[in-house]
């Protein structure tokens, strides 16, 4: 590992002051969340608040590694921390230890570390390799594959280990792709697949058949005004019809009955009123929980520490998954703003500092980091609020949990790094 001897350390601190100011915030709100009301010690290692703030601290020691390493280690060391980290993924299997029904930590001492925390900088790391090499054409279908399989490993190997939420963030690497010039055609497969998965759950697959033949064949006929080839629009209705009964068998025999239930109570599938109630109290309590204390807390909140919902721990895991309700509560809808802005302001200034790269392989990388933190963004914020079915992911720099945090961390320096080698050519 060679080091960056250059005295010119110039960096992105605009980047670097919306990272302190949201892991700063990030810690105020989960003292309140993890503690009673009365703190004796803010480095007391039995609270989670305690043991966050060791983690803040071990941060700035991975953040001067990552920035002291020279930037084309990156690149040309790619490939190995992306076999490594798979490497760390597969054993799992054999020394992982179960939290929360998923088997997704290695037990050390009294920590635990999840690696699929650090698959995310090591898979944009590969991918952005592979797409920047010289061999590789993004609109070529072969190299589609290839890239699509870079994805696909980490997001099997994160699946069989039950953690279909950090699964889900592997999705973000579309935005990449489309960035890069893939045919728009998949863009309209993708939102092809989440109409019609939507569709065939909500209603019969007959239903679903029928307004896919009535669609298509308007299509094909009214609009294209094509009479001859019927073929075209026969194959496609009949592969949707397909992929309509795929969905249902996924549904019914695949997922587990807790992820079965959560997407019931999302679309309103269920009909029996007494299990629909009794979904509501235990699957919805969290979400209920949160929504009273979020809507609790008005315009200006109630203050630091003055969140009754958050001192009485009425949100369970409200550290983690559901800490934007301890934003809500205490610090209101001009909080809860201002922590939307900054992730916002975040993600545009990582998007612009992309396309200032000079080299593919950083403007990838780039665009990957900003894809990862935004899918990770909204779907946490969505969760909160209950827009979209609860998916166990955490919010980026904010939620409670040491791995989350240097795995976010480190993805987000490793493009620092990354954009101070531009910075430093001038």
């Amino acid at each position: 590992m060679s080091l960056n001897r250059t005295r010119n350390f110039k960096f992105d601190w605009i980047t670097i002051i919306l990272f302190l100011l949201l892991v700063g915030f990030g810690w105020l709100n989960i003292v309140s969340a993890s503690s009673s009301g009365e703190i004796t010690s803010y480095l007391d290692m039995s609270q989670p608040y305690g043991k966050q703030m060791v983690f803040i601290l071990f941060t700035f020691v991975l953040i001067i590694l990552v920035l002291s390493i020279e930037a084309k280690f990156f690149e040309r060391f790619a490939s190995i921390i992306y076999l490594v980290s798979m490497l760390s993924l597969i054993g799992l299997f054999l020394f992982g230890k179960t939290v929360n029904g998923a088997t997704s930590w290695y037990g050390i001492g009294g920590f635990t570390i999840q690696p699929s925390e650090f698959a995310k900088f090591a898979t944009a790391l590969a991918v952005a390799k592979y797409i920047s090499d010289l061999q590789t054409n993004i609109k070529n279908v072969k190299d589609q594959l290839k890239t699509a399989l870079i994805i696909f490993v980490p997001a099997f190997l994160i699946l069989l280990q039950n953690d279909a939420g950090s699964t889900i963030v592997y999705a973000a690497f579309f935005f990449v792709f489309y960035r890069e010039g893939i045919p728009q055609i998949y863009l309209l497969l993708l939102l092809s697949i989440i109409l019609l998965s939507v569709s065939a759950l909500k209603f019969s697959v007959l239903i679903t058949a029928i307004i896919i033949a009535v669609l298509i064949f308007g299509h094909h006929f009214f609009l294209k005004k094509k009479r001859g080839n019927i073929l075209q629009p026969i194959f496609i209705t009949v592969a949707c019809i397909i992929f309509s009964l795929g969905v249902h068998l996924f549904y019914n025999n695949i997922l587990q009955s807790h992820q079965q239930d959560r997407i019931s109570l999302w679309l309103r599938l269920e009909k029996d009123p007494e299990k629909l109630e009794q979904m509501k109290r235990t699957i919805l309590y969290n979400l209920n929980e949160s929504e009273k204390a979020i809507s609790s807390g008005g315009v200006t909140g109630k203050g630091f520490m003055e969140g009754t919902r958050t001192i009485g721990k009425f949100v369970p895991e409200q550290h983690t998954d559901y800490i934007f309700s301890t934003v809500g509560e205490e610090w209101g809808f001009l909080g809860s703003s201002f922590v939307v802005i900054l992730f916002v302001l975040l993600l545009i200034r990582i998007l612009h500092l992309a396309e200032l790269q000079k080299s593919q392989f950083s403007r990838i990388y780039g665009y990957s980091v900003a894809s990862i933190l935004f899918l990770h963004f909204m779907i946490n914020i969505g969760m909160v609020m209950g827009l979209i079915p609860t998916i166990g992911i955490p919010l980026p720099f904010f939620s409670y949990g040491g791995s989350g945090l240097w795995g976010f961390t480190i993805l987000l320096f490793v493009f620092i790094k990354l954009d101070s080698n531009r910075i430093n050519e001038w």
